[in-house]
Order: C-alpha cells, then sequence, then structure tokens
C-alpha cells in the first residue's frame, strides 16, 4: 500500500467517526421484549411475489447454528400489513445529471395504477445541506409525486472529483443521516421498509488500505452501533441503484459481496462493512442494480410488504461481550427462500 492511500485512510478514518452522532443508546420499541430478538421474515420462490399462509411449525430459527424455540409468530398479509415505507432520494451519492432521470422513475412509481399505492410511503429527500423527512405516510401516490416536484434538489457540492476529501464528507452525511433515521423510527412500533435509491456512498476498502488495530476498533464499533440500531428501530435497508445497466461489475452494488459475512471482531472488519449495500443485505433487504427500470425495482421491494411473518426468539447467551450471532431461518417447505436479517450483536441486543 502506498504512503499516499495509506494517508488518505487515516484522514478519512479521523474525520469519519468522532463527527458521527452516537445513537447507540437508543431504547427498543415498547412492542419488543428488551430478551427477545424480533425478526420480520420475506418468503419467496426461487421467482415470483412473497408467500402468504405459512404456520409457524413451517419455520425453525438457528441462533449460531443452535435451534432455538420460536417465542412469538404472526402472518401479516394484504392490506392488514403495517409495514411503513420511506422513500429517500439521494441527492448526495447521485450525479446531478442522474436525478432528472431518477426523478421521473420515481414519479412513474407513484402515479402507476392511478396513483393509488398499495401501502402507505413518506418521502426523504437527502441533500447536502439537510435531511427533509415527511410527516405522515399516504397511499396516494398522485399527492406525493406533487410534493417531490416540489421538493427542490440543488446542484451537489461534493463531487468525485473532490477525491479523498470529498468522499469523506459524502460517508459521513450518508451514515449520519440513516442513524437520524433509525433514531427516529426507534421510538415507533412497527416494521419499517426504508428504500434508499442511490449508488450508495464511496466504499472506500479495498486490498489497498490496511487498517490498523486502533482504526479497526473504531469501525468495528461503529458497525456493531449501526447494525443495532437499525434492528432496535425494525428497519429493513433496501438498496436501489439507478446507474443502470451499464453498470461496471466492479462497482458498489458488486464490490459489495465480498462483505456480507458478518463482523466477528475488530480484526475482520473493513470501512466497506459500512457501505449502503452490506447493511442493506444484511437487514435482509434487497440489494437492485443492472436495470434501467427504477420504478419497476422499487415496486418490486414494496412487494415486501404485502406478505410477510415476524416472529421473536430468545437469543443465546454471548461470550466473549458484542459477539456477533448468525441468524439462520429455515423452512420445512421445499422451494422457497426466508429472507431476514443476517445477525445481531448480543451486547445490544
Amino acid at each position: 500500500m502506498s504512503i499516499e492511500t495509506r494517508f488518505c485512510a487515516l484522514l478519512l478514518l479521523a474525520a469519519l467517526f468522532p463527527a458521527a452522532p452516537a445513537f447507540s443508546e437508543q431504547n427498543a420499541p415498547a412492542s419488543q421484549s428488551p430478551n427477545s430478538i424480533h425478526l420480520d421474515v420475506v418468503v419467496t420462490p426461487r421467482s415470483g411475489t412473497p408467500v402468504a399462509g405459512l404456520k409457524q411449525q413451517d419455520f425453525s430459527v438457528l441462533d449460531n447454528k443452535i435451534s432455538q424455540p420460536i417465542q412469538s409468530f404472526q402472518a401479516v398479509s394484504g392490506d392488514q400489513a403495517p409495514m411503513q415505507i420511506i422513500l429517500l432520494v439521494d441527492g448526495v451519492n447521485t450525479p446531478y445529471v442522474r436525478l432528472a432521470y431518477v426523478r421521473q422513475q420515481i414519479d412513474k412509481f407513484l402515479r402507476s395504477n392511478g396513483g393509488h399505492l398499495a401501502h402507505p410511503i413518506s418521502l426523504a429527500i437527502f441533500t447536502n445541506d439537510k435531511t427533509r423527512i415527511q410527516n405522515g405516510a399516504t397511499t396516494d401516490g398522485n399527492a406525493l409525486s406533487k410534493l417531490l416536484d416540489n421538493s427542490p434538489i440543488g446542484l451537489r457540492t461534493i463531487h468525485r472529483s473532490a477525491g479523498i476529501y470529498g468522499a469523506d464528507e459524502r460517508i459521513q452525511l450518508s451514515l449520519q443521516t440513516l442513524r437520524q433515521l433509525a433514531a427516529l423510527e426507534a421510538g415507533r412500533p412497527g416494521p419499517k421498509i426504508i428504500l434508499w435509491v442511490s449508488h450508495g456512498w464511496p466504499l472506500l476498502s479495498g486490498p489497498r488500505i490496511d487498517l490498523g488495530m486502533r482504526e479497526q476498533k473504531r469501525v468495528y464499533a461503529q458497525v456493531v452501533a449501526l447494525t443495532s440500531e437499525l434492528r432496535q428501530a425494525h428497519i429493513t435497508l433496501y438498496s436501489i441503484d439507478p446507474n443502470g445497466a451499464g453498470e461496471s461489475l466492479l462497482s458498489n452494488s458488486y464490490f459489495y459481496q465480498s462483505y456480507l459475512k458478518g463482523v466477528d471482531t475488530p480484526n475482520d472488519v473493513q470501512l466497506a462493512n459500512l457501505s449502503l449495500q452490506v447493511l442493506a443485505a444484511q437487514s435482509g433487504g434487497l440489494v437492485l442494480a443492472g436495470s434501467n427500470d427504477v420504478a419497476g425495482l422499487l415496486a418490486r421491494c414494496v412487494k415486501d410488504a404485502g406478505n410477510y411473518y415476524e416472529l421473536t426468539f430468545a437469543p443465546s447467551p454471548a461470550e466473549p461481550a458484542k459477539a456477533y450471532h448468525q441468524i439462520e431461518v429455515k423452512l420445512t417447505e421445499p422451494g422457497l427462500t426466508a429472507r431476514t436479517r443476517h445477525g445481531y450483536y448480543a451486547e445490544t441486543q
């Protein structure tokens, strides 16, 4: 690794973590027992929409490969599904020339079916200056479309050409916004979906960047805190990349797959563990890219809110503290896959 690359990594770490607000002390929602792990599970066939009608006996839960009894179970489907959906437009990590296309596609999604949305949605607009979050949600897609039309998203002042400094600021703003959303939603009951329309913030992590022990501990603490905050707020994160079919196979939306395994210790951590795509996949959400049909990708994500299952189980004792626990949900029905969060950190259960 070159001295310049190492210096850039140190600059990023020095600026990033002291500036990130600490929300790790947020309490779990009142509807969740502090001694239970809550899972929102979407069951799908190899292709097609989420499956309804399964029973508790169709599910089994493994915590670090040890079977755990299911404490509570509920199948949620149709219009009764209480899933809250936040559609976030990312003006920080999306090039301005692409934003016009993104807005057109979101408008197409909102106005489909005559503007009658299957589930209530609220908008969030993420810009350099601030993040504006709509108060309340609505199934009126036409009204949301008008709100988006009237929401200015100015020229991005953080450019890719700004190098390490611009990338650092984008990461700071992005992680801060995600943690603010988690803190806000932690006080609201029920599961939530965040549809983050963006290529994602810079990974700035790869074989050329070698973190020192102190740096790894700081990054690991951030991974533990953010992963726990999303889980405690019952948030499933979805990454919808609007860059389209011409995207390189070496881009964020493909490179992230090397980091999907949960981080057990600080020695295993990399900056990429804080990327949008990794956090989305680990929360149980989808990472969608390589399509110009952003409206279709959004519609695919929203289908997850129509049929899903809520279940809880008691966590296994952990040793040492902060140990990462891998979660597996298995099904008795062949040909079906259960998608939920990948794991949790025991210290913040």
